[in-house]
């Protein structure tokens, strides 16, 4: 197992030479291969994805979890239009900005480079195969891909797929490789293979996210999870804020990007929390409130536990709070550097909230369900980091690649 891992960990590394030296062409065309082979390959894939989830089931996964291990026909078709999608993105790698003529006569710019071999390990969903080898090959990066032993045969069936995509357009095989094993010995030795490997991508829950972030000797983007909050402030817009709170805590709840903590102003407390209160209980919503959130509404009293949680179900953390600043003060304890929104008429307020609250997205009037790929305009993501090393917030193509400098001499010498 070891040297099965070092060798593919190696042969990315080789493999990632050539991607860097690929054009935009011959990227795109291994992308377009792909969704052809998708269309092929379809029925083989979704058979072998059966025997995942009759295993899944067997073993008692939710039924939840096994909707999101499916590859129905309404996931393949999403996954290749993601692919597609990918395939019109503008490709950032070769791209130079800032060119600057230096006294000594030398210009000097940045280039955009590729980051070379991503280690990208996830858990069930296995569309996320095929989206992250997308994204990884447009940006000209090798990607090793772990997934979670629940979808072995279907992850297995896709790198397949997407290996005869890479050979179709010209490019190595070992550009995409999925590891061929679920021991999970396997994994911290693929987190030593500093040598080979530039970056690991954990995309799952808490725990699996802090494994390897423990485990790893190789640079990690993480998130550990999504505590986010929204703020009213004394000015709001009631009429903005309750289908923005309706928004960020309903809409899908079980996602990062949801909302956990409402905090409320003071001086709209009274007004506000009854019509909030009544519009979530309605939507099912829990709500576990401070003192003097109980005391104008309904609602479980809550605990210190709660104000760090991410619960990813419909249950609301509710405070009052006595300004903007007590509002800031108790993000900074609480929050996870995901999403914060504030709600307010006060520009003033809004800019300092803006400005000062440390998120990797912060919005104004706006619901935290924004903070996704798509919706900023980045096209795709791979994930969404709270590191500030060297990506914060989605990442998408650009964030797969950096930069280096580049110099233009004409014979100059160093004084």
């Amino acid at each position: 197992m070891e040297e099965t891992i070092r060798s593919m960990a190696y042969q990315a590394k080789v493999a990632s030479r050539r991607l860097a030296a690929a054009g935009t062409a011959q990227k795109n065309l291994a992308l377009e291969r792909l969704c052809d082979q998708l269309v092929a390959d379809k029925a083989h894939i979704q058979a072998e994805n059966g025997r995942d989830v009759e295993a899944a089931r067997k073993n008692g996964l939710s039924p939840a979890m096994v909707d999101r291990l499916t590859l129905s026909d309404k996931v393949m078709h999403a996954m290749i239009q993601g692919v597609r999608e990918v395939m019109q993105l503008p490709d950032p790698v070769g791209s130079i900005r800032d060119m600057v003529l230096r006294p000594s006569g030398i210009q000097v710019g940045r280039m955009r480079i590729p980051l070379g071999v991503i280690a990208m390990i996830y858990e069930s969903r296995p569309n996320v195969t095929v989206d992250a080898a997308a994204l990884c090959l447009k940006a000209g990066n090798a990607v090793i891909l772990r997934g979670g032993s629940e979808a072995f045969y279907s992850n297995r069936v896709l790198a397949e797929t997407i290996q005869k995509a890479l050979n179709d357009a010209g490019l190595p095989e070992e550009a995409v490789q999925v590891l061929p094993m679920t021991d999970r010995e396997a994994l911290p030795f693929l987190l030593q293979q500093e040598e080979s490997i530039d970056l690991v991508i954990p995309r799952g829950g808490e725990g699996l996210i802090r494994f390897v972030t423990e485990n790893s000797r190789i640079p990690v983007l993480k998130h550990y999870k999504g505590v986010c909050h929204i703020f009213v402030d004394a000015d709001a817009d009631f009429g903005k804020a309750l289908p923005i709170l309706l928004n960020a805590k309903c809409q899908r709840p079980g996602v990062c990007n949801a909302l956990e903590t409402l905090l409320v102003h003071e001086k709209v407390a009274a007004e506000f929390l009854p019509l909030a209160a009544r519009a979530l209980t309605e939507a099912g919503v829990r709500l576990r409130g401070c003192p003097r959130t109980c005391a104008l509404v309904e609602a479980e009293a809550a605990t210190e536990a709660d104000w760090p949680a991410e619960y990813l179900d419909l249950i609301l953390a509710v405070k009052v709070v006595d300004s903007l600043d007590a509002a800031m003060a108790h993000i900074s304890q609480y929050n996870s550097g995901h999403t914060e929104s504030i709600i307010t008429e006060n520009w003033g307020r809004a800019l300092r909230f803006i400005r000062e609250v440390d998120a990797s997205a912060v919005m104004v009037n706006a619901s935290t369900r924004f903070n996704d790929g798509g919706e900023l305009g980045l096209g795709a993501e791979i994930g969404i980091s709270t590191s500030k090393l060297h990506a914060y917030g989605p990442m998408g193509l650009v964030e797969l690649t950096t930069e280096k400098f580049v110099v233009f001499g004409d014979g100059q010498v160093r004084a």
